[in-house]
């Protein structure tokens, strides 16, 4: 075993100790609220109970409440005023970006509204990068996609396979546009939307191959360097497929 000399046991010691239990359970704290407040268990404008009633529901210091009101207040989801409490926003203040606030939005869209919305933004954001990736994607980019679209053509039989393939073939696509900001957009959002079956549906055979056809126009379109057929199939895909997954009678489609 290697000695520790006596200037590094000292420096150690002189180390202040990294707080990782309050800030997990400040964490766990932030996440069981701000699922309260999207159930809407506290509506916007109510107030949050009191320190001292926050500390004894989850067994917390004051301490701790403090730290997840500070960022309850972060993701625009309560405004603190000394002496007044602690009040819950108006949802258009809400930061639906925040990936707390989006998987607890995510979970609670019974009426799938906000995925609808999801799904609009993901049509309009990858149907420009698909435009964009026809026009400025080098050779190496194009290879790349295809790639992807060859290993999804064997893996329509694994559809677990295939859908994590499906995202690396939309994330090829967006990173051949060169926007990183839209590419970043998209991943937050879509990362959060997996994590709930409302979105994912539960694709078999059938849907693995008729969303890989769709993948193959844009690919064809893409090739052809025609920006505006490249944004139309990459729209059509995006939409159709979460219509297939949208209605119980069809819900079995990747994409």
């Amino acid at each position: 075993m290697a000695q520790i000399s006596t200037g590094e046991a000292r420096g150690s010691a002189e180390l202040a100790p990294w707080p990782r239990r309050p800030a997990r359970l400040a964490h766990a704290v932030v996440e069981a609220l701000t699922d309260r407040v999207v159930a809407g268990f506290f509506p916007p404008g109510s107030v949050l109970p009191s320190e001292p009633e926050l500390c004894e529901t989850f067994g917390v210091s004051r301490t701790t409440i403090r730290e997840a009101v500070k960022a309850l207040e972060a993701k625009g989801l309560v405004h603190a005023r000394q002496g007044s409490g602690t009040t819950v926003a108006a949802q258009e203040e809400w930061n639906l970006l925040d990936p707390v606030v989006l998987a607890a939005t995510f979970q609670h869209d019974d009426e799938l509204v906000v995925l609808d919305q999801l799904v609009g933004i993901r049509s309009a954001l990858e149907s420009q990068m698909a435009a964009q990736a026809a026009a400025v994607a080098d050779e190496a980019d194009l290879r790349a996609i295809q790639e992807v679209l060859d290993r999804m053509d064997e893996e329509t039989r694994t559809p677990q396979l295939f859908i994590e393939t499906d995202v690396a073939f939309h994330a090829a696509v967006m990173q051949a546009s060169g926007n990183r900001l839209g590419q970043s957009i998209v991943r937050i959002v879509h990362t959060q939307a997996r994590t709930t079956s409302l979105y994912n549906g539960t694709p078999d055979e059938r849907a693995c191959a008729t969303a890989n056809a769709e993948h193959r126009r844009i690919v064809e379109r893409l090739a052809a360097r025609d920006a505006e057929g490249a944004a139309r199939a990459m729209a059509a895909h995006i939409e159709q497929a979460w219509q297939r997954r949208r209605f119980p009678a069809s819900r079995s489609s990747a994409g």
